[in-house]
């Protein structure tokens, strides 16, 4: 299971997503542990059964213990986030924002990893899951951090393509299935 193995899965329509695969990931400049930690949580946050199949061995080839399970955290905690805070957005009635959350969220304050790493994997998912409160809140974050605009859209840049490979994937999957 490789990078090349999904590519190669890939129909002749998504010439375009096999391309930008290739090169999001086979030419990113990111350090190893941020590439493959937003390969990784992108992967599981595409909710695509072959991408995270296919991903997961080389991004945990790539990862350091404690840098694999804080992509996985980041996938987690930011599945419950976004939808809570994009919620919260989308409702009309304001006052929700001014209600306490009660969600437990620890492993954004204490990640395993450097803060940076978690920030820019927390927002990949983000990006994924669509939650406009969540980008800017890690946007900001990873600004104040020294982080350049280049490698903030490198992360959702990744998460586009894994996204639209999963998509892709997925819907050749259930087309090969015969009709009931």
């Amino acid at each position: 299971m490789s990078l090349d193995s999904l590519k190669s899965r890939l129909p002749d329509y998504a010439k375009d997503l096999k391309l930008n695969l290739g090169s999001v990931i086979g030419n990113s400049e990111l350090p190893a542990q941020q590439l493959w930690g937003t390969v990784l949580a992108t992967a599981i946050a595409s909710r695509s059964p072959i991408v995270l199949r296919e991903l997961e061995p080389e991004a945990k080839a790539n990862l350091s213990p404690e840098a694999y399970q804080a992509a996985k955290a980041a996938a987690a905690v930011m599945a419950m986030n976004n939808v809570f805070y994009r919620t919260r957005h989308l409702l009309s009635d304001h006052e929700y924002g001014t209600l306490r959350a009660g969600l437990r969220m620890n492993v954004i304050g204490n990640p395993g990893v450097e803060k940076v790493d978690f920030e820019l994997w927390s927002f990949a998912v983000s990006a994924i899951n669509g939650c406009g409160m969540c980008l800017d809140s890690h946007e900001q974050v990873l600004r104040k951090a020294g982080v350049e605009r280049d490698t903030v859209q490198e992360a959702f840049k990744i998460a586009s393509v894994v996204q639209a490979v999963g998509v892709t994937l997925d819907a050749e999957a259930v087309l090969a299935q015969p009709a009931e």
